[in-house]
């Protein structure tokens, strides 16, 4: 596409200041998209916690405010909803009220810049905000996860991202798995594309000067097998298993980076199994604290699940992370997992909810320093070769060229 394009995205959530944890995929993807030549607008809700200049790197930024007291600061940015399992009881009011600011500024700015096409991350709400700001323009909706969670799950929800559906253009969806439930929830299969995310491999990599700071910054003895881990404490990840394979490996130290819902329940549950002496809780973490993290581990664990509830990650992006770091990675093959590791080759993949197992895989890893490298050899060069930033963002410049085709048709 050479005509460049005034692309307006409309998410719940960026990260709110440079290396923050949360919506870590948005950066890159606006900023890869702006790299190519396109002008990129970002409306999301403000948040307590931005600290963002107005335009970088390429993207402008416009946050909305929707929340007539703190306390109502609940939409976005992972706050919406408890363990990633059921809404808020703050959500529940402030969401007509950010769902009604976020219109009005995404209308107003594609109004004012002369949007050539929506791009609405998250079907609901993203979709249902875009596609009501400016119904005449080309839709793009792109899938992370929770939003297709939701939609399942909650009638009103489930409308809208039907409703929605039929009138993108174009839909991308970060895994297989959430391609074929938004297909059941109404998408057109026709109109529809696997695009998964990318990864920061400059940020992410191997690091033997971070490996010894980091460890003995958080007072890990340098003969302890380190197992790393990272994501919010929330159900869908996986954490309770893990904690509990700890219980099995007397000489691992696990430091988990990340905060959510869980936390406390966590952290009892370690102190039932006797290993809270042997667990880091890290609490939130910058990207670069993270990467200083897997750099300094023995293994990675993502021990991803769908919860109880039906929820699971579309594509986590701490399994990208982990891949690029070249540090040994064991996994599930939750969500869209799957399809971006192979058993024994790139990592060592488990069943999901299994304690026995992980334990198993990390101690055949902690006892074979060989393997470790090669299947963090491994997995490296196969994110260098497949998954950077630039290949997602001209996938997804793709996806805009189709929503433009589709809209100068009639729809």
């Amino acid at each position: 596409m050479t005509t460049p394009l005034v692309v307006v995205m409309v998410a719940t959530s960026y990260p709110r200041f440079p290396g923050d944890s949360v919506g870590t995929f948005m950066e890159p993807i606006a900023t890869s998209i702006a790299a190519l030549g396109h002008e990129v607008h970002v409306v999301a809700p403000w948040h307590p916690l931005i600290r963002r200049p107005p335009v970088d790197r390429g993207v402008e930024f416009h946050f909305y405010r929707y929340a007539p007291l703190p306390a109502l600061n609940v939409f976005g940015y992972a706050a919406a909803m408890h363990a990633d399992t059921r809404l808020r009881g703050g959500a529940y009011i402030a969401a007509p009220l950010a769902l009604a600011s976020g219109w009005w500024m995404a209308r107003r700015v594609a109004r004012r810049y002369h949007a050539s096409v929506m791009h609405a991350h998250w079907v609901v709400p993203g979709g249902v905000t875009a596609a009501l700001a400016a119904p005449a323009l080309p839709l793009v909706i792109s899938l992370h996860g929770s939003d297709v969670f939701v939609a399942e799950r909650f009638a009103p929800a489930r409308r809208a991202a039907r409703a929605v559906f039929r009138r993108a253009g174009f839909v991308t969806a970060c895994s297989q798995d959430l391609a074929a439930r938004a297909v059941h929830l109404g998408a057109d299969p026709g109109r529809i594309k696997v695009v998964p995310y990318g990864v920061d491999t400059d940020r992410f990599r191997p690091d033997a000067a971070a490996r010894s700071e980091h460890r003995s910054r958080i007072g890990v003895a340098g003969s302890a097998l380190l197992v790393a881990a990272a994501g919010r404490l929330v159900s869908k990840k996986g954490f309770a298993y893990l904690v509990d394979a700890v219980a099995a490996l007397p000489h691992a130290v696990l430091a988990v980076a990340g905060d959510g819902s869980l936390r406390d329940e966590l952290q009892r549950r370690a102190r039932t199994a006797g290993v809270h002496e042997r667990v880091r809780f890290l609490g939130a973490r910058t990207q670069d604290e993270v990467s200083a993290l897997f750099a300094a581990a023995d293994v990675i664990v993502t021990p991803s699940v769908r919860d109880d509830a039906g929820n699971v990650d579309g594509l986590p992006n701490v399994v990208m992370e982990a891949l690029a770091s070249g540090t040994a990675l064991v996994t599930t093959t939750a969500g869209g997992i799957g399809a971006v590791v192979e058993n024994g080759v790139t990592a060592v993949v488990v069943p999901e909810r299994d304690p026995r197992s992980i334990a198993a895989a990390i101690t055949l890893l902690g006892a074979d320093e060989a393997l470790r490298e090669r299947l963090g050899r491994a997995a490296r060069e196969l994110v260098q070769r497949r998954f950077g930033w630039a290949r997602t963002a001209e996938q997804l410049e793709s996806a805009y060229r189709h929503a433009l085709a589709f809209n100068s048709m009639g729809r």
